[in-house]
């Protein structure tokens, strides 16, 4: 790790340690009562104009971020992975120059937030930002704040966690000269802190899949997560969102999508499944048909970041003509783009370890599917050992949601023997600590209800459930002449965890 001084890397970590997180930010929405919701939207309210404030006390205005040219994602699942082909598929284009890419949450290490060319940036880079922002904010404020020195020095004259990186990733990538950038929503669209782009810095938006999620700040229904998720829009500006086969809440989520872009001046495209059929997609290291989709919006977004400011292209025919017309180069970003903790598959002499961070029931009917085409023969008689854990969302019903979806897939009853039930926590807890388990509890319980006869057991650490797994995957495999299988998933948090105990020599 580098940098032992006052101002290095570890220095750097812990002070970002003191920012304001941003589970403690979605807190502050409360529940679902009329106070509540008074509060929320205050909060909402006052979130865009305390961001600009924060942009300003860093020294930037809208005319900066316009010096670079933003892909904008936002939506419930898939942003992760858009920005990923996106990324790869700029990488790759014929005229050069570096591509900054901006997404969250990380898995192991902050760094992996703000990259460059597909790669976080350095430990060095990162804590040379990161002080150059924290003294920014600290002389703001002693400046307009009139703070002493303690004051200016300390975490309150900062913005939270997520707003500082947020700006910390224009700084490096304005430091670069950096040009294209791939940059993802946090949390919905039109309160996030990455709206404060201008039009004039954004060639295209994306909406991805939509689902049921932070319904404290978001709203319970696909209507109004829709909402939110379009307020990325921007004023001549396409905005690329999937149309899907089903009719009912995802006709009306796109009702309101197409509100919203005549409301915002946008134009909307809408990418629907047969056009995605038809296409087939491009091969490629994320598995899944569900990246097909990904892909097309991906895809469709980079092609019009990449159109002449000054003569755009003639539309295609049609969508469909436009992704069979995919040059070679740029779709080979498709085949090569990769996304660290989502359907990834890490093999071991002893195990293979299947890692996805799915946390929603939509995503995790896709792990099943994903899960089921592993278990093909001569797997297919095979169990797994399953390792879950959701701390921030009512863990039980994803939990059903997940075994429902792998018994429907593989048309098994009992794929899995074994349950292990985890903190995120990475290390063991000291002697005597006292360590709330209610969530895990909560879940074995769930999981014997659902799966009779599965052996489940509750850890409060990941080391641990690592051992654990370990040994039963060893029970599984033994004399049966295939490699065992553990799946870790129900939080990205989880599997980033994992991977710190997995990968113990990549640097934090």
């Amino acid at each position: 790790m580098s940098g032992g001084s006052a101002r290095g890397y570890p220095k750097a970590l812990e002070k970002l340690a003191t920012l304001q997180s941003n589970r403690s930010t979605t807190l502050l929405f409360g529940g679902s009562g009329s106070g509540e919701q008074l509060n929320a939207r205050a909060l909402n309210a006052r979130a865009i104009p305390e961001m600009k404030a924060w942009l300003r006390r860093a020294g930037y205005g809208p005319a900066d971020l316009a010096r670079m040219r933003h892909i904008h994602v936002a939506g419930t699942k898939g942003k992760g992975s858009v920005c990923a082909f996106a990324t790869a598929m700029l990488m790759r284009r014929r005229d050069g120059g570096s591509v900054g890419t901006y997404t969250s949450p990380h898995l192991v290490t902050p760094r992996e937030r703000i990259a460059i060319d597909g790669q976080p940036i350095g430990q060095q880079a990162f804590a040379d930002a990161f002080f150059e922002l924290w003294d920014r904010f600290g002389a703001a404020a002693r400046r307009e704040d009139g703070a002493d020195a303690a004051q200016a020095e300390g975490p309150d004259s900062k913005p939270f966690f997520f707003r500082f990186l947020t700006i910390m990733a224009w700084h490096v990538f304005l430091a670069r000269g950096v040009a294209d950038v791939v940059f993802e929503c946090g949390i919905g669209g039109e309160y996030d802190a990455t709206n404060v782009l201008p039009p004039a810095a954004v060639s295209a938006c994306v909406v991805t899949q939509l689902g049921i999620d932070h319904v404290a700040m978001l709203g319970d229904s696909p209507e109004q997560i829709a909402w939110h998720k379009a307020g990325i829009m921007k004023p001549g500006v396409k905005c690329f969102t999937g149309l899907s086969d089903q009719a009912g809440q995802q006709h009306a989520a796109t009702q309101v999508l197409r509100a919203r872009a005549e409301e915002k001046g946008a134009r909307l495209v809408g990418v629907d499944d047969e056009t995605v059929r038809q296409w087939g997609g491009e091969p490629g290291l994320l598995a899944g048909d569900f990246q097909k989709k990904n892909q097309a919006l991906a895809a469709l977004a980079v092609l019009e970041h990449l159109a002449p400011d000054e003569a755009p292209p003639e539309e295609p025919p049609s969508l469909l003509a436009a992704l069979r017309g995919i040059p070679e180069h740029l779709a080979l970003g498709l085949r090569s783009a990769r996304l660290r903790g989502r359907c990834e598959v890490l093999e071991r002499a002893d195990v293979s370890w299947l890692l996805d961070g799915a946390h929603t029931p939509e995503s995790l009917a896709e792990v099943a599917r994903w899960l089921a085409q592993a278990l093909r023969p001569p797997a297919a008689a095979e169990s797994v050992v399953l390792v879950f854990n959701q701390q921030d969302r009512d863990a039980a019903p994803l939990l059903a949601a997940l075994v429902a979806a792998v018994q429907r897939e593989t048309r098994r009853r009992h794929v899995f023997r074994h349950a292990l039930f985890t903190r995120n926590d990475h290390a063991r807890h000291a002697a005597g600590a006292v360590v709330d388990m209610a969530v895990q509890e909560a879940t074995a319980a769930a999981m014997a209800e659902l799966v009779p006869g599965c052996d489940t057991a509750c850890l409060d650490n990941v080391e641990d459930a690592v051992a654990r797994a370990r040994a039963l995957a060893a029970r599984l495999g033994h004399g049966r002449g295939v490699k065992p299988k553990v799946l870790v998933t129900g939080s990205l948090h989880l599997v980033g965890a994992f991977l710190r105990v997995l990968e113990p020599d990549v640097p934090l």
